[in-house]
């Protein structure tokens, strides 16, 4: 996995909440567009989860509700 890609996960774990691109973009120092080609990479891999329409949750959220 990219470190980037890891940056990602770990900013959807921390958060523990589902959050838009924008906001794991600021809170990783990463682009957002760069952002969604990673939760596009990551979501085909069932690493993260859309629990709600332009929503990103890391896959272990989907477990705890």
């Amino acid at each position: 996995m990219a470190d980037d890609e890891q940056k990602v996960l770990d900013a959807l774990k921390d958060a523990n909440k589902p959050m838009r691109p924008g906001e794991i973009a600021e809170v990783t120092g990463l682009e957002s567009k760069e952002v969604s080609k990673i939760l596009k990479t990551l979501k085909s891999t069932d690493a993260v989860c859309t629990p709600k329409r332009c929503f990103y949750a890391h896959a272990d959220y989907e477990k705890s509700e």
